[in-house]
């Protein structure tokens, strides 16, 4: 079979707290998958390849991420690391060098974030290969909600979850290094092949596991209104699977309307409200200011009344974040917006540049 044109992206990152919070050795995996040629690790002649070992900043990741999301060509993220429960939240994150359970919300990486930047690919482009293990409130979630780390309809997510060991041992990512023996191989194999091989050569080490594998595709559904499900997902916390449905209409939206479109404006506004149900502010502060800016594009008049509730809603959002140091970045685009839009509350743009100066 021939491969793809298109030059493909490989995203490798491997991360687990430095410490004794340590529970898996997921760097480790590192060198056997940069040994394989890019290319084979995504089917394509040619190939990017992003790796990232131990990061500390959940924002770099996001970053990297963000732009390998953005490639036209296949995507193939490989993961290793540790799952932990915020348990204020009740959001699972991937743990990263620097996270402790008092810092999890600030120093790991949200799982549904991954849903999020990948939804905006397109269907059949992005595969996720991850060996994690998790701790005993998330493996007790995933026992009895399978779906927990689904990323949404379009990735395909392949992987084997185990819990955490007693404290002091190490599990191997014997899964994923299994993947990358395969590949080293030569052999051209289904990832679902792929996938089987590897959970049978892991179970050795690691009999207690849950396997991941994407679901049959489903039967053409009607079309009806996604909002309900959306916020039902969000209700129920399940806020990576709300993410991933706004996302995925919205990029419809772009498709079929373009950037410059109401249409397109509402989607980033239920992503914005999504983001303050999931308990991240200054990412909700981020999609309102985004949505307020496409409005004042599309020629509403500044005291119009969604163009004033965008501002309101990200004045609001950008008040409730905690990190110093994001809320910082966000101030002066909030500030100029506010000079532009002042709002029916009296007082709010002064409130706003004293706060800055504090």
């Amino acid at each position: 079979m021939a491969r793809p044109s298109a030059a493909g992206t490989a995203f490798l990152l491997a991360a687990a707290p430095a410490g004794r919070g340590r529970a898996m050795d997921a760097a480790s995996v590192l060198p056997a998958l940069a040994a394989v040629p890019p290319g084979v690790l995504t089917g394509t002649s040619t190939a990017t390849l992003v790796e990232l070992a131990d990061p500390l900043d959940p924002q770099t990741v996001l970053t990297r991420l963000r732009a390998a999301a953005v490639s036209p060509g296949p995507l193939v993220v490989c993961l290793a690391g540790q799952l932990h429960l915020d348990r204020r939240q009740q959001l699972t994150h991937l743990a990263l060098a620097r996270t402790t359970p008092a810092t999890l919300r600030y120093t790991a990486l949200p799982w549904h974030w991954l849903a999020v930047e990948l939804a905006v690919r397109a269907a059949g482009t992005t595969t996720v290969v991850a060996d994690l293990a998790a701790d005993p409130e998330v493996w007790e979630r995933l026992t009895a909600e399978p779906g927990l780390l689904r990323l949404g309809p379009g990735p395909a997510l392949y992987g084997r979850v185990v819990p955490a060991p007693r404290r002091g041992e190490l599990l191997a990512p014997a899964y994923l290094r299994s993947w990358a023996e395969l590949w080293r191989s030569g052999a051209r194999l289904p990832y679902a092949t792929l996938h089987a091989e590897s959970a049978a050569r892991a179970a050795a080490a690691a009999p207690r596991s849950i396997l991941l594998a994407p679901a049959p595709a489903p039967a053409p559904a009607v079309p009806q209104d996604p909002h309900p499900a959306i916020l039902a997902a969000a209700s129920a916390g399940r806020h990576g699977e709300a993410a991933a449905m706004a996302s995925s209409w919205e990029s419809e939206a772009l498709r079929r309307h373009g950037p410059r479109s109401p249409q397109a404006v509402h989607w980033t506004e239920v992503r914005a409200d999504l983001a303050r149900l999931a308990g991240e502010p200054a990412r909700s502060c981020e999609l309102w200011l985004s949505a307020a800016e496409a409005r004042l594009g599309l020629g509403q008049p500044t005291d119009d009344t969604d163009v004033e509730g965008a501002v309101d809603r990200a004045h609001h959002q950008w008040e409730r974040i905690a990190d110093p140091a994001r809320a910082r970045a966000l101030g002066p685009e909030l500030v100029a917006l506010r000079r532009r839009v002042p709002g029916r509350r009296p007082g709010a743009l002064a409130a706003l540049t004293r706060r800055m100066a504090d």
